[in-house]
């Protein structure tokens, strides 16, 4: 097709009852045709997956507050992702580290990200690749809520670690140990899981309850009825255990009032 043919009807209904040279009406239809050049890429814009959501919020490593590790932006499993690396002094057994983000005020909403953890090189036996997201997080992370994957408890042969493959915990006075001991099975589940696989965490929060959906799925594998921080407000923070090789990326905040 000519360009003059292309766009033609557009031509035709502006030279209705008067001349019009060819010039012309090569003119009109090229303004036609950037007219819908300009219509096909707004189309593929708003299709995109994400237009109208919110920005991915781990794009630069100054925007955190790192405790007892530090962060690098590395390439993972083709996703641009942040690695936490652990401090040679943090080694402990219960040792937990967090990246809080800045500008992350949370109190109900969506949180959505993707995760991928497995034991570190040199980690103890009883390492489980521990990764996740904290919430309502205080003041250089004081107090926290949180939810975490054990990702080599969710394919290994013995059902009840399966069933410890998912996990909430509020730090300082709620450790895991706490809640198991005072209500088995309650604040734990399971989930199907690999270690060092990306793994889509979407983590909806409501007033004092919590809900966890696993790579996509329409059912949440935990639910939280008791928050033990309430319906509070604090930071979003990236968690991971020392003994964890953890990355994370994709992270999208959505508070209710944004819903």
């Amino acid at each position: 097709m000519s360009p003059l043919e292309l766009g033609q009807p557009f031509a035709r209904e502006h030279t209705v009852g008067q001349e019009t040279s060819a010039a012309e009406m090569w003119r009109q239809n090229r303004r036609s045709t950037c007219f819908w050049v300009l219509i096909a890429f707004w189309s593929l814009w708003t299709a995109s997956p994400s237009f109208g959501r919110p920005r991915d919020k781990l794009r630069d490593r100054a925007e955190m507050e790192v405790l007892n590790r530090k962060a690098e932006i590395v390439s993972y499993r083709s996703h641009r992702a942040v690695h936490l690396i652990p401090s040679p002094d943090h080694q402990g057994p219960e040792d937990s580290v967090l990246a809080i983000l800045s500008n992350s005020e949370f109190s109900d909403g969506v949180i959505e990200v993707e995760v991928a953890g497995s034991p570190r090189s040199g980690a103890p036996a009883d390492s489980r690749g521990f990764i996740g997201i904290s919430f309502h997080v205080q003041p250089h992370g004081s107090r926290s809520e949180t939810i975490y994957l054990r990702p080599t408890n969710a394919r290994a042969d013995d059902q009840l670690r399966r069933n410890h493959s998912v996990q909430y915990t509020s730090e300082p006075d709620f450790p895991w140990y706490r809640l198991r001991e005072q209500k088995p099975g309650v604040y734990e589940s399971y989930a199907d899981l690999e270690p060092g696989a990306w793994t889509k965490m979407r983590i909806v929060v409501s007033g004092k309850e919590a809900q966890l959906y696993i790579n996509g799925s329409a059912q949440p594998c935990l639910i939280v009825k008791d928050l033990k921080l309430g319906s509070s407000g604090g930071h979003i923070a990236l968690w991971a255990h020392s003994s964890t090789d953890g990355y994370f990326s994709r992270l999208r905040i959505t508070s209710a009032k944004q819903r």
